[in-house]
């Protein structure tokens, strides 16, 4: 799935669309996108000057974002719902996140009833995990749609 496609499916925008591409997507089961870090990312402004670490709430919010993608994908009219952040458990910050990195956003179903999903995620920078956690995600209905 190429970022016109993410657009569709997700009502994220920037600065707050965390996700470029979608590798791998099977509805109910997984998810494997990526996020190029680029050093014009406006968070690096201020996190931290003169050394840029992208802050780890941002690497959580592209897990959960990759995560409601494949959430939205297997659901009818993904316009009439929005997804949210519902909890998260056992996050682990391992190696900082830089300008030039590739975060690539592994995620697997746990346990999904209904519109509620519990992923265990991982995002990692070539081999090396930079971040994991297990996140729970529902699909809200979005008012007017």
């Amino acid at each position: 799935m190429n970022l016109t496609e993410i657009l569709e499916l997700l009502p994220h925008r920037y600065p707050l669309l965390l996700i470029d591409r979608i590798l791998e997507l099977e509805p109910g089961e997984r998810v494997v996108a990526l996020k190029n870090v680029t050093a014009n990312e406006s968070f690096f402004q201020g996190h931290f000057p003169g050394y840029p670490v992208m802050p780890g709430v941002l690497i959580v919010e592209a897990l959960a974002q990759a995560g409601c993608a494949m959430m939205l994908s297997g659901v009818e009219n993904p316009g009439s719902k929005v997804p949210f952040f519902a909890g998260i458990d056992r996050c682990k910050f391992r190696r900082p996140v830089v300008p030039g990195d590739q975060l690539r956003l592994e995620l697997t179903v746990l346990r999904q009833r209904g519109g509620s999903c519990k992923l265990q995620g991982r995002a990692l920078v070539g081999e090396e995990v930079a971040a994991e956690a297990e996140i729970m995600a529902v699909l809200g209905e979005r008012e007017g749609r």
